[in-house]
């Protein structure tokens, strides 16, 4: 009897724990505390930290290959829509069918903010290659600046799916962390007044410009740039789908039940990647510095060109809608309007800020786009 229950702790979990384990248990119980408690994007971050405390926790197997004629592990088989690049083009559907592009249309100009906005991964990228990352390394490194989860994981999968894990997750952590990290940048950057500033409603936009566009998008940008077609193409889809008003059940499935299912998967199998021994590295820290540092740079170039955009029209462009330029839809847009509140509480700037807000997500996918082109 006492060596059948020595033989029982002697394989399990407990004996197995080491203190990189433990490290890992109480990061991912403090995303969960984040999500829970907090309220901080618990959609994204509830399944990532649950799938790092699986997989964190010893001989559970769920991240196991198959192996001698056996089953792989549960995670392991649903990751595989990670790894092959395919949950992030349909997280693009899902997006695009949930997206009106409708501000965007009513003010072009907004895509000069989103694209100032990219300038992160740029930066991120350079910061890599300093650090001596190979150029694949560093431009999956660099995506992160886009605050864009799916773009990062599928650019990632595509040129360094040794890191996917670390980058999978910096990358999601900041888009949940977009409430804390962007408000300072923005106060820091931007007079009381200049926040102050109301700016004037958006014209309509007619149905016909809103089924006109995606078709317009797809064609020039994926003929400019081939490599962007997965995620620019199912972006575009989403939101023609949404606009002819043809079939509202697909619309319906593709904005809710669908963008659920890829989400679960989606966030606990890049939670599952980040394991002990893979994510306690020097490496993860530089990624997860330079991912701080590109998103950083990123909300501040947005709102630099807003500040500029505000002095060539007088003050109509209030610059803090330049902080929504970072792909992060829809949390970017409303922190600008949490942040435009407090300064004016008669300000609404939301819908301003959605014009940056999606011209970020085409950014991004462009970005991807072009890293890929050069190191693909």
């Amino acid at each position: 009897m006492i060596e059948a229950i020595k033989d029982i702790v002697m394989h399990s979990g407990f004996a197995n724990l080491s203190y990189k384990h433990v490290i890992m248990i109480g990061i991912a119980c403090l995303f969960l505390y984040l999500a829970i408690k907090k309220g901080y994007e618990p959609y994204l971050l509830i399944p990532i930290a649950f799938g790092m405390l699986l997989v964190n926790l010893p001989t559970g197997g769920l991240m196991a290959p198959p192996l001698d004629g056996t089953n792989g592990g549960l995670l392991y088989y649903l990751y595989q829509g990670t790894n092959l690049g395919i949950y992030p083009p349909l997280i693009f559907l899902c997006l695009g069918a949930a997206t009106d592009f409708g501000p965007l249309i009513a003010n072009p100009k907004t895509l000069l903010l989103g694209g100032a906005a990219q300038i992160g991964i740029f930066v991120a990228f350079f910061g890599a290659l300093a650090m001596g990352m190979l150029g694949p390394e560093a431009a999956s490194v660099g995506i992160i600046g886009g605050a864009d989860g799916p773009t990062a994981i599928f650019l990632t999968s595509k040129l360094a799916p040794h890191l996917l894990s670390s980058i999978a997750l910096a990358a999601y952590s900041y888009m949940a962390l977009v409430p804390i990290i962007q408000p300072p940048i923005i106060r820091l950057l931007t007079t009381k007044k200049e926040r102050e500033i109301k700016m004037e409603q958006l014209r309509p936009v007619s149905q016909k410009e809103k089924i006109v566009f995606p078709i317009v998008v797809t064609i020039f940008v994926i003929l400019l740039l081939p490599s962007s077609a997965p995620l620019i193409g199912m972006l575009m889809l989403g939101n023609l789908i949404k606009e002819s008003g043809r079939v509202p059940n697909i619309t319906n499935t593709l904005q809710h039940s669908l963008m659920y299912i890829i989400t679960i998967f989606l966030g606990i199998t890049v939670g599952a990647k980040a394991e002990a021994e893979l994510f306690l590295s020097i490496q993860t820290a530089k990624i997860i510095l330079l991912g701080l540092i590109a998103f950083a740079i990123g909300t501040a170039g947005g709102v630099l060109m807003g500040k500029l955009m505000c002095r060539l029209t007088n003050g109509k462009v209030n610059p803090m809608i330049g902080a929504a330029g970072v792909s992060a839809v829809p949390m970017a847009a409303r922190v600008v309007q949490k942040e435009g509140v407090k300064a004016n509480p008669s300000n609404f700037l939301l819908m301003h800020a959605m014009g940056p807000n999606v011209a970020g997500v085409i950014g991004s996918a462009v970005a991807a786009g072009v890293l890929l082109q050069f190191f693909g």
